[in-house]
């Protein structure tokens, strides 16, 4: 049990600038932060969720925007970092090797810069939309988009090297590991239905949605990278951040 509760302090550690101690944390508990994700989200989709709400009374872009800057700051842009080295290195090689050398880049790009402006735009957009269920849409969305990069690290192969990586271990979870993710980000989204913030429709698409971001990425990471690495998952986190926002804005 001290591993899995190791476990969700790692998780925070991980994913957020949260001062949880960075070091320390034994194999066991670095492979069950994966478990950890979707809860983590949670907490820091409650925490944009609580700007929102103090934000809405002056302006609804306002408290987007808001609610966005925490979620940004809380996760050390830890996730748009890998959709920017993303957009770069595939929007800008052609073949494997200098696919690799992009992402070791630290740099912007043009592509990454796209990326990271659309990815603000159609989230703080979606929100506005919400309006009064962004609140409860913001916790939801981090949770659930946090999972399906949890069952990536175990079906897909990982291509970075374990000396470089910044996810390692993380990587090395399990298929346990991820059906307890799964398990929590279902009884969340569970939990909502039954209370009547989310509709069975909604959160039908949104469980699709998510499905198919995970396998069409995946597919197209291991064709042109023969696998994921640390970016493409936050990649894919925030793609899967923007689909659920624009489902749940959507569909009734």
């Amino acid at each position: 049990m001290r591993a899995v509760f190791g476990g969700g302090r790692a998780a925070f550690a991980f994913l957020t600038v949260i001062p949880v101690g960075r070091f320390g944390y034994s194999e066991a508990a670095w492979r069950w932060a994966a478990a950890w994700f979707p809860f983590v989200g949670a907490i820091v989709g409650a925490a944009g969720a609580g700007v929102f709400v103090l934000l809405r009374p002056t302006d609804t872009w306002v408290a987007a925007i808001g609610a966005l800057t925490l979620t940004i700051v809380l996760t050390g842009a830890f996730h748009e970092d890998g959709l920017a080295d993303s957009a770069d290195a595939l929007g800008g090689s052609f073949d494997r090797e200098k696919l690799f050398t992009i992402l070791k880049d630290s740099r912007v790009g043009t592509y990454g810069a796209l990326a990271l402006i659309l990815s603000v735009s159609l989230r703080a957009a979606s929100l506005v939309a919400l309006d009064s269920a962004a609140p409860l849409a913001l916790i939801l969305v981090h949770a659930v988009a946090r999972t399906t990069p949890v069952w990536m690290m175990v079906g897909v192969p990982y291509v970075t090297s374990s000396d470089t990586s910044k996810s390692r271990p993380v990587v090395r979870t399990g298929w346990i590991h991820a059906a307890v993710a799964t398990a929590f980000a279902l009884g969340l989204g569970a939990s909502f239905v039954v209370t009547g913030s989310l509709s069975v429709r909604a959160a039908a698409w949104g469980v699709g949605a998510v499905t198919f971001v995970a396998l069409a990425a995946s597919r197209y990471f291991i064709s042109r990278a023969g696998g994921i690495t640390g970016d493409f998952l936050g990649a894919t986190e925030q793609v899967n951040e923007i689909t659920l926002l624009i489902v749940l804005a959507s569909v009734p």
